[in-house]
């Protein structure tokens, strides 16, 4: 079966978010990501799973254009936003960025206080006219991270202070601060222990009534717990993608099976 009729009936009729046509990512003379077709479901969890530099995280950082960042990088093919080429030139990546939001693997806390590291977004993009709104905001924010009740008190208190888990939260509040329309996690829980995993799982739950969440996880118990839709790389290859029920039961590429299985990886 081929990647495009697989892909039809992974995302079956809700609402394409993200669409990658013919996507090839290369540092210098490395082909990392060879000819990617996906489309992503708005208001739905997809994880990206995988070996370690089977080009899973690569892929992710072309969907917020993180890879303009590297000299030696270059995109190739399309990829479409609400059907909006990402990649056209008039496009700034610092408002790509502000829809497109990221949580990073380690959580990278701002210096600055609690309240400063959510209201940096929405001040660089003007989302507030006053103090009373960018408080408003603030709170907001902290309420959909899961951890308003916990730092209400000390707002500006530094980031830095708060427990990897809490400041895993605030990264995620400082991502949806700014309003974006989908959410990149790079394996958001490998720092964190088994508690503070929990509640990022729980709080990414429900995150997708909201956006379209895609988390690359090394943990194939995560992937089958939090997502959807599954996406399997191999070798910068996405080699099979669909409902992650399927996807972990019945998968029907035999390298996805032998992932799965643990008998690659």
């Amino acid at each position: 079966m081929n990647q495009m009729s697989l892909i039809d009936r992974a995302v079956d009729m809700t609402h394409i978010k993200i669409a990658a046509r013919g996507v090839n990512v290369y540092y210098g003379d490395s082909h990392a990501i060879k000819d990617v077709n996906v489309e992503i479901a708005d208001k739905t969890v997809t994880a990206f799973i995988g070996p370690s530099g089977c080009g899973k995280s690569t892929f992710l950082r072309c969907l917020n254009r993180m890879n303009d960042t590297i000299d030696i990088c270059r995109v190739t093919g399309d990829i479409l936003l609400d059907n909006e080429d990402i990649y056209d030139k008039r496009v700034d990546p610092v408002q790509l960025r502000a829809k497109v939001g990221m949580v990073f693997q380690k959580p990278n806390p701002f210096p600055k206080s609690i309240y400063d590291n959510v209201a940096y977004g929405p001040r660089i993009h003007g989302l507030a006219k006053n103090k009373a709104e960018l408080d408003e905001i603030v709170e907001k924010a902290l309420r959909r991270g899961a951890i308003w009740n916990e730092v209400k008190d000390r707002l500006h208190a530094p980031g830095t202070g708060l427990s990897g888990g809490q400041q895993q939260r605030l990264c995620i509040a400082r991502a949806v601060a700014t309003e974006p329309e989908v959410l990149l996690m790079d394996e958001p829980c490998s720092a964190l222990d088994p508690i503070a995993t929990a509640q990022v799982e729980e709080l990414i739950d429900e995150l997708r009534q909201d956006y379209s969440v895609i988390i690359v996880t090394h943990s194939m118990q995560q992937a089958a717990r939090v997502s959807q839709k599954t996406a399997f790389f191999h070798l910068g290859n996405l080699v099979e993608y669909g409902d992650t029920g399927q996807i972990f039961t019945n998968p029907r590429d035999p390298r996805t099976e032998s992932y799965i299985s643990g008998r690659i990886g």
